[in-house]
This record gives structure tokens, sequence and C-alpha cells, in this order.
């Protein structure tokens, strides 16, 4: 062999190197991009086949946030040292739905899961698509520290009975923020609620039925205060068919919201760049790793999800470094009213089918007593006064 053939040779096969590398990552990206002429997209499966939840061996498996937040906190709760949480929780999880997550790729993972966990039964990916394209990538992170240390400390408010006559408004108020969801019903009960709402987690169902189911206690839209970031839980077709007319600026073309225009149901806050909307890998993960239900196994496992005040509390978790929680269901729930707002009746909770209410029970209790939350479990004095706060 030539001295010029042998210092020629490792350049060819550094060039080889290299073309091999570029034909590689390139294919490696179209096929992790999914393009449209690599990918067909699959038919979406139907509820109706499974005679319980099919679990697939890519059920654990979530987008993963390429930029996810950090925090200065050193009493965050992600530093918990509790074993069970640790290995649950994934810091960088994707929480948000936007347009550049979807392809047809995605569309053939998601399209294996019910909602509002994926997009099983759904329309089409080209419909389906569409809307999603509409959904801006939000502005993160959610929420921003406040004072120092830089410790985001949050109240996430549900509706309980237990909260009537409480007297924790001013506590609730003096967090940095507050989550609130459903008929988040404040005036006239400021006292026992407080009167602030940073974050408002709802449903098309639960933004638009609200106002008629709380209607004689003064709830008559949803909060609209100054600034207020709004959350949407995709709970099925009907929130994608709001979402385009929502985004898109135009009445609802289909569905049960047909003809309606999304954005008065805002009250003059609706802006996009404080509107976010949950992603269904997000939510199964909830299902999944902390929620997880024997109803799975049944018949009814499709209609089965976490309750809004449970996916609530898991974004406060995933968004703060302290949460406390006010009015979420509690063992001792049949002392009190179904709602706060209920002063002059007392309507007892619902075991609804497609909630478990004893695994939430189960669930929050857990996570105050391992210090991951502090759960408002209401006492009574000896003098009738109700108790008790937070301690520092």
């Amino acid at each position: 062999m030539t001295a010029r053939f042998r210092r020629v040779m490792p350049l060819a096969l550094v060039v080889m190197c290299a073309l091999i590398y570029v034909f590689l990552y390139g294919h490696i990206s179209e096929h992790r991009i999914g393009s449209a002429h690599k990918e067909t997209p699959m038919v979406p499966l139907q509820k109706k086949d499974f005679k319980q939840y099919p679990d697939w061996d890519f059920e654990d498996v979530y987008i993963q946030d390429k930029q996810p937040r950090q925090t200065a906190c050193p009493q965050s709760l992600r530093n918990s040292k509790d074993p069970g949480f640790k290995q649950a929780f994934i810091p960088d999880v994707q929480l948000y739905l936007h347009g550049e997550l979807l392809n047809v790729l995605e569309w053939n993972r998601l399209a294996h899961f019910n909602n509002p966990f994926g997009f099983m039964e759904y329309t089409n990916y080209t419909e389906i698509k569409a809307v999603v394209d509409l959904i801006p990538k939000p502005r993160e992170p959610l929420l921003l520290p406040r004072g120092n240390p830089k410790c985001i400390r949050c109240a996430v408010v549900a509706n309980g009975g237990i909260l009537n006559g409480s007297r924790m408004g001013k506590e609730i108020d003096a967090h940095d923020y507050v989550f609130r969801m459903n008929g988040a019903v404040t005036k006239g009960y400021e006292e026992d609620v407080g009167n602030r709402t940073s974050v408002y987690i709802h449903t098309a169902h639960s933004i638009t039925e609200s106002p008629y189911v709380f209607h004689e206690y003064g709830y008559n839209n949803a909060p609209h205060d100054k600034g207020i970031k709004y959350v949407l839980i995709p709970e099925g077709l009907r929130d994608f068919q709001w979402l385009q007319g929502l985004l898109g600026k135009t009445p609802v073309s289909k569905g049960p919201y047909k003809d309606r225009e999304p954005w008065k149901d805002y009250s003059g806050q609706f802006d996009e760049t404080r509107f976010y909307v949950l992603h269904p890998d997000f939510l199964r993960y909830i299902r999944k790793r902390f929620m997880w239900s024997e109803e799975m196994k049944s018949s009814l496992w499709s209609i089965f999800r976490p309750t809004n005040g449970a996916f609530t509390l898991f974004l406060a978790l995933h968004t703060c470094d302290m949460v406390d929680a006010y009015g979420f269901i509690t063992e001792d729930h049949d002392k009190y009213p179904n709602y706060y707002v209920e002063r002059n009746s007392k309507t007892k909770v619902i075991f609804y089918s497609n909630h478990d209410y004893n695994l939430e029970i189960k669930t929050w209790k857990k996570l105050h007593d391992t210090k991951i939350i502090w759960l408002y479990q209401r006492q009574e004095d000896p003098e009738g006064k109700t108790g008790k706060t937070k301690q520092p």
C-alpha cells in the first residue's frame, strides 16, 4: 500500500462515516417528528371492544418537557425524601398540549388511550390536528416566585362543604397563588374561602354548566380576576370543538356547543397568552402513578377518571413549591354539606361512578401525612369554633 493511499484511506472513512451519520440522523428525526409521508394515521380504537382497561406496554411512557421548571426553594415538595413520592413524581413531565406536540406518530400513540388520557374513539387525525395547531405554545413557567426565599406558595380550593363556616378565607388569600375549579363561588363567602383566584381549571362542560348549577348562590360566570390564568382539561371531543371556536375566534361549528361563542364565558379576561391546555400524557400520568383505581378492571373503566379537583391539585404539585389544599373530600365528609355554599341546606356527597372518591380520600390523606401537601381537616374546639389552621 503506497503512502499516498494510506493518507487517503482515513479521509475516505471519515467521509463515509459522516454520510452514514447524516443518513441515520435524518431517518431517526423524520420518524420522531412523524412525517406524514412516513407514517399513516391509525383509526382510533373503540372503547366497546375492551371489557376492561387495555394496559399497553407504553402506558407509563410520557413526553417530557425540554425546559422543566427549576426551583431555588429549599422547602420545595420536589425535595421530598418520601420514597413513594420520589419514585412516582416526574418533575419534567409535559404539562401542556400545544401545536408543536401533535403529529402522526403522537396521534398513533395517543389513539390507544381513552379520553381524557388520549384520543381513543375521536373522529380522525386531521380534525384533531387542526384544532391542536390553534393552541399556542404556552408561556412557562405557569407561576413565578414571589418574595425571598423564592418559594411558590399555593392554595388549591375545592368546593367541599368542609369549608362552610371554616373562616379560612384570609389564610387562603395569603398564599402567592390561589387555584380554583368548577363552580368557584367567592362573593358572599369570602370569610370561608377568600376572594382571590389566580388560576382557574375547567372543562368546557364545567365552565358552561356551573353558572346554572350555582346560580342561586350568586355565581353567574367563571372567575375573571385581572391577569387570571385559565387551564382547560380536554375531557372529551366536545372540548376540542370548544377550542376550535375559542382559539379560532369563531362560533363553535359542531357538537353540543354549536354556534356558541366560547370567549364570552371568560367574562372579558380570555387571553391566549394566559390560556393553557393540559396534555393527555400529564392526565394519564396522574391516573397511572398516583390514582390507579380498581375500577379500571371493571366494565366502567372507560368513564372513570380523577375529579377536576384532583387534576387541579396535581397541577399545583408540579407548578408550586408548597401546596395547601382546602375543601377536598375527607373521611368525615358526611358531617358536612356537599358544597360550602349550602348554608341553609345539607345535601350529601354523591359518589358518582366515574370517580373513585374513596381513593381520593386516601390519596389526599397520604399526601398530607407524608408532608407533600398540607390538607385542611376541620376540627371543632370546645367553644364551637372551627379549625384547624396551618401550623407555621
